[in-house]
């Protein structure tokens, strides 16, 4: 099979819609957070200029703000101001506060104190002598700290989509789920080139002769409020309800683009983490969300599935997919990894989800109580004989499989294991595993079937009404081109969903994914 692969040219072409949006976002997210940054940290700076026993706090303080991980700031702020625009602009705004506090400081200090006195002799107030002496003079080295901060909020910006504030990131996320260069390259180009094009008209204006500069530096607070306007444009575009979506499942045949293809769905979805959505739609922040059928959160936050009337979903039953490499070096492992085969229906995988993503248990004590309850759980032995290497996605099901696998393999043979756990989506995991990176991981038919293997239309509809078919040709088409066996499948069946609050889908008399298209088109 010749097919023509997209260039990155063709990629950003295709998505040039959505590629202006999320730039819009981009712009508008960087610079209300500056504008926000410069009201507070520029006061703040000559604040401490005039009363310098408190200097080393504050600058002490935004130092440390700006040592959090970007994305553990933005995991603190989501208890406090939910997800969305406000908790990424406050992240990004404490990001900026550094420099911009240090650079005014800075530059006050670093003004002559002759020409400060003679113009206190010549009857200047001190209102006069700051406005009129220090800050001008100062102004090339504040405008410093505000090109600073205008570059790192730009980056910075980018991990805003994890907590569905928009922005370029979107594209890099999703990329990075699917292992789709032209995906990460075309969010990651246009960011680094804001970042590029900020910095250098900033550095023209640092460069300005003392009436120009007090001409620009006066406009700057209108240009900033006109740049944060930006993230408002794509919001003036949103629908009667608001769908939010992983980045895998924006990018899947089987999600979004089987959801446009076959049912002429266009909701125009927020990109969002899988850890965060289910949250969001039940307090009502989304009204639509992509799933899984077993996620404990469904029982938690009291979601319904709609029913896929057209059928995109294929069976999605789970069953570990090893190297027959590893099969061949490890003799004893099939038959202990076979052992989970039969014992976990869909009832039972939803209360094991349940109790790690609800009720935050740890996936290592989940796998341990069921494997105690199955009379599966054995001491570990000696483990020897070789390490086995055990993948998994980043979700909390897999977390639990693995750490299922990890204590039957300690119990049953003399291996010991390595958990390589939350490797990102399918294309990663799976190239982890054909690269000869792990030795398993836990995958579904489904998957294999639209995400891995992508055969012809006529072929997936053919499959994917019956399970077993969909099983023995994805078993088949990986032993054939990647020498990779599926072993026997676990017996839970995790499909991809839509979900909605059951109480707003009753309202809405919406039952069925094409219930909802025609709820969406009604006016």
């Amino acid at each position: 099979m010749n097919e023509h692969q997209q260039t990155l040219w063709e990629f950003m072409h295709q998505q040039s819609d959505k590629l202006l949006m999320q730039t819009l976002q981009h712009i508008g997210l960087t610079f209300i957070s500056l504008l926000i940054a410069v009201i507070i940290g520029l006061p703040l700076g000559i604040w401490i200029t005039r009363q310098k026993r408190f200097s080393g706090i504050v600058l002490g303080i935004a130092g440390v703000l700006q040592t959090i991980p970007s994305i553990a700031l933005l995991g603190f702020m989501i208890p406090l101001l939910g997800i969305g625009a406000k908790p990424a602009i406050v992240a990004l705004l404490l990001y900026a506060l550094l420099p911009i506090i240090r650079n005014t400081f800075t530059g006050i200090e670093g003004v002559d104190p002759s020409v400060k006195e003679a113009a206190q002799a010549m009857g200047m107030s001190k209102w006069q002598v700051l406005s009129k002496v220090e800050l001008p003079l100062a102004m090339p080295v504040i405008l410093a700290g505000i090109r600073t901060a205008t570059v790192i909020n730009v980056g910075v910006a980018t991990l805003a989509s994890y907590i569905a504030a928009g922005g370029l990131g979107e594209f890099i996320f999703g990329g990075i789920s699917l292992n789709n260069t032209n995906m990460i390259l075309a969010g990651a180009i246009p960011a680094a080139l804001l970042a590029i094009l900020f910095d250098f008209l900033l550095s023209r204006l640092q460069h300005f002769n003392f009436r120009k500069i007090k001409t620009a530096t006066a406009s700057l607070p209108l240009v900033l409020i006109i740049l944060a306007s930006f993230y408002l444009i794509p919001s003036a575009y949103g629908g009667k309800l608001t769908a939010g979506f992983t980045p895998e499942f924006m990018g899947r045949q089987d999600g979004n683009l089987g959801l446009q293809s076959k049912y002429g769905l266009k909701v125009n979805p927020i990109v969002i983490s899988d850890a965060v959505m289910y949250k969001a739609a039940y307090e009502k922040r989304l009204d639509v969300i992509s799933g899984y059928s077993t996620d404990g959160r469904l029982k938690a936050y009291d979601l319904v599935v709609l029913d896929d009337d057209k059928k995109i979903f294929p069976p999605y039953y789970a069953a570990p997919i090893v190297r027959d490499e590893t099969l061949k070096q490890f003799p004893d492992l099939e038959k202990t990894l076979n052992l989970l085969s039969g014992k976990i229906n869909d009832a039972v995988m939803t209360e094991l989800n349940y109790r790690t993503d609800y009720l935050h248990q740890s996936p290592e004590k989940v796998a341990e109580d069921f494997l105690r309850a199955q009379s599966l759980l054995k001491p570990a032995r000696n483990g020897n004989a070789g390490i086995i290497r055990i993948g998994s996605k980043i979700f909390g099901e897999q977390y639990i499989l693995a750490n299922m696998y990890s204590m039957l393999i300690k119990g049953y043979t003399d291996y010991d294991v390595s958990t390589k756990t939350g490797l990102g989506g399918t294309k990663i995991c799976f190239d982890a595993l054909n690269n000869g990176q792990i030795d398993f991981y836990p995958e579904y038919t489904g998957t294999g079937l639209l995400a891995i293997l992508q055969p012809s239309t006529k072929t997936v509809d053919s499959l994917t009404v019956d399970k077993d078919k969909t099983y023995n040709y994805v078993k088949g088409e990986f032993e054939k081109k990647y020498n990779i066996s599926w072993l026997k499948p676990i017996g839970f069946n995790n499909a991809y969903a839509l979900m909605m609050r059951q109480k707003q889908a009753k309202q809405l008399h919406i039952k069925t994914i094409s219930d909802l298209k025609r709820y969406l088109e009604s006016k």
